[in-house]
């Protein structure tokens, strides 16, 4: 079992890096666009497991994509460089922001971070030299020169290295400081953690993720405006992905992200213009009779039927 585990992983990602390979540009680019809301989705549910609920996703996405283009059409950055230099903009913002609004708890932390990629809209329409204003802004020196084979590769090491993250954050200590905090602050303060500085560095760091995939997206394509790049699209979508695999787990999200990025193409083709009701009925299903998500109720099936042979 020790063995297997190791090779499954194995197998699956030389899977995933030959993807490319062995199918067309159609299935890359749903490839491409599963691994990046498959990221956003393990980022948010990476803040989940300190019991804080951020709304904050698409404001870091927008502007780690405006910071990457900046830098490449302004400056002649190279645009890997201004993916690297989105996502360190979108974490100092955090930081600055998280001293102030990582006092707040529940609902006001909630609601004061999803206003977030309004307050960072407003501020980009009106910084017009810098940003473009409303008409947003153009770079034609993309990521790779629009060859998908190498974003798609990029945004597989961005993938991966996000699920090497949270599995960081689920087998160190920082998974047990996380885990008290969201049980029992209180407790957790009178053990010696250190609330403040635990949910700074898990909101910059799931923050600079954010801003990473958020620059990617927008050095893709080349281009940014402000209501595509702040749009919920980027917020509602990581959060249904992470309910339905299920949430506080690494495998959770990539589940949840496979299963409604496949469904939600699949369903583009045979349901063009009804597909979305499907797709939102798809999730309230899952949310209704399976509240730990997917990846939850297989776990239970699998401990029932262990417990089942146990007791024969």
């Amino acid at each position: 079992m020790k063995i297997a585990k190791p090779l499954l992983i194995l197998i699956v990602l030389a899977a995933a890096v030959l993807l490319p390979i062995v199918t067309e540009a159609y299935f890359i680019s749903i490839a491409i666009t599963i691994l990046t809301f498959m990221t956003l989705a393990l980022s948010w549910d990476m803040m989940l497991r300190t019991g804080q609920l951020s709304f904050g996703t698409a404001g870091f996405f927008g502007l780690g994509g405006y910071t990457g283009i900046i830098a490449a059409a302004d400056f002649g950055v190279d645009p890997v460089i201004g993916i690297m230099l989105g996502g360190l903009v979108a974490g100092g913002i955090a930081l600055i922001l998280g001293m102030a609004i990582l006092r707040l708890r529940g609902l006001y932390f909630a609601i004061t971070t999803m206003a977030l990629a309004s307050v960072f809209m407003v501020i980009i329409r009106n910084l017009h030299r810098l940003t473009g204003g409303p008409s947003g802004k153009i770079v034609y020196n993309t990521l790779f020169n629009y060859d998908s084979n190498k974003v798609y590769w990029f945004m597989l090491a961005i993938a991966v290295g996000t699920v090497v993250i949270s599995e960081l954050f689920q087998r160190t200590r920082i998974h047990f400081a996380i885990d008290s905090i969201r049980a029992d602050e209180t407790v957790a303060k009178s053990h010696g953690v250190n609330i403040y500085k635990y949910l700074i560095f898990v909101f910059v760091v799931t923050s600079i993720i954010q801003g990473v995939i958020g620059a990617t997206y927008a050095l893709q394509y080349g281009f940014v405006y402000p209501e595509s790049s702040f749009s919920p699209h980027y917020l509602l979508l990581p959060i249904a992905m992470a309910l339905v695999g299920g949430i506080y787990s690494t495998i959770g999200p990539i589940l949840g992200a496979i299963i409604l990025g496949l469904s939600s193409e699949y369903l583009k083709l045979i349901m063009p213009y009804g597909h979305l009701v499907i797709y939102g009925v798809i999730i309230v299903v899952v949310v209704l009779f399976m509240p730990d998500g997917v990846y939850g109720a297989i776990k239970a099936f699998f401990m029932n039927r262990k417990r089942r042979l146990e007791e024969r």
